[in-house]
Parts: C-alpha cells; structure tokens; sequence
C-alpha cells in the first residue's frame, strides 16, 4: 500500500505547504503512513489525463491510497471529477478529499448521497452541453451558415489541413491523437485518409 497526495495549483503564485501540512496532519490521525507528494502547476481546464494526476492514476494500484485538499483539485469539470472518481472505485484506490471530508471507500449513507450528486451533476452538465450545442447550431442556421460535411463527393472538413494532417501520419504520429487535434473521430480520419494513404 502507498499513499500518494496530490497537489495542483493553476498559477505560479499559489503555494502549496498549507495544503501539504493539512495532508500530513490527515494522513497522521488516519494512520495512513508515510505520504509521496505529486505536485503540479497546471489549469484544471488540462483534461486529468493529459495532467501527473492521469500518469499517477495509471500507475497507483488496488489498495493504494489518494488523498486530495480538496475535490476541486482533480478538476474543474464535474464530469472529469465523476471519472477520476469511478476511476479510483474501479481500480480499489482509496480517494479522500479533506475539504468535502470524502471518502470513496465509505459505505456509509453520506457518501453514497454525495456520489449520487456527483453522477447527478455530471448527468446535468451533459445535457446542459447538449442544450448549448443545439442553441449555437440553431443560431448558425438562422445566420445563413450552412451545417455538416461539405458537400460532394470527397469533401471533408479535413481537406484543408490535408498537408499537416499527411506529414503527422509520415512521422508515425497516433491517429487517435491526430483526430483530437482536429477535432473529429478516429473513424473519419481513416475515411478521409482512404485517398491519400
């Protein structure tokens, strides 16, 4: 069992040794042993993934421990915050956050209602994403702007980065990673690049 602190601030300014004597007073009355710091100067806009806490998260291993100052320090997204959550479920990480006083290993009524909020949220925020999608589309429509694919055969949205696009493929460069950087799927890329490859 190791347990690992993990520590984010979003600007250089911010300092971390108050959050760390918290972690270490929490770890102490917890028994929880020694604690292995991870810190990062990093927005919480940063997907997880793309973050220590992913590569942290990837390593750690059942029974290992994961304590945060507060659950806002996972990320700013409720629903990255629900994954990173059913990540350390998933894994049998145990995952305390001192601020909200959660814990992810309790069976207790509190935090099986404060995972249902957390779900909950993360539901609503979809569907707020979903509304605002539909809005933004609807607005474009009504100013003229056409929606979709170009039209014609072999017309893609990708067509006008067909260069750079060729060159990360001739450098090996993942097609998954390629497809995020022009926002598409990877399903679409291979499409595209059925005349070129």
């Amino acid at each position: 069992m190791t347990t690992y602190a993990y520590l984010r601030v979003s600007t250089l300014e911010q300092n971390t040794e108050k959050n760390k004597l918290d972690i270490l007073k929490f770890a102490n009355s917890n028994k929880l042993g020694n604690v292995e710091f991870i810190e990062e100067k990093i927005s919480g806009k940063t997907n997880f993934k793309d973050r220590q806490l992913g590569t942290l998260l990837e390593k750690m291993k059942e029974g290992d421990i994961l304590i945060v100052p507060e659950i806002s320090r996972l990320a700013r997204s409720i629903t990255q915050i629900f994954e990173v959550i059913d990540i350390t479920k998933q894994k049998g990480i145990i995952l305390y956050t001192i601020k909200e006083n959660f814990n992810n290993n309790d069976k207790s009524i509190t935090s099986t209602v404060t995972s249902t909020i957390f779900a909950l949220i993360a539901q609503i925020e979809r569907e707020l994403i979903s509304i605002r999608t539909k809005e933004a589309l609807q607005a474009r429509k009504i100013n003229g702007i056409k929606l979709g694919r170009p039209k014609g055969k072999g017309k893609s949205k990708l067509d006008e980065h067909k260069s750079d696009i060729l060159k990360l493929i001739d450098l090996k460069v993942p097609k998954t990673i390629i497809a995020k950087q022009y926002k598409t799927s990877v399903p679409n890329l291979y499409n595209f690049l059925k005349g070129y490859v």
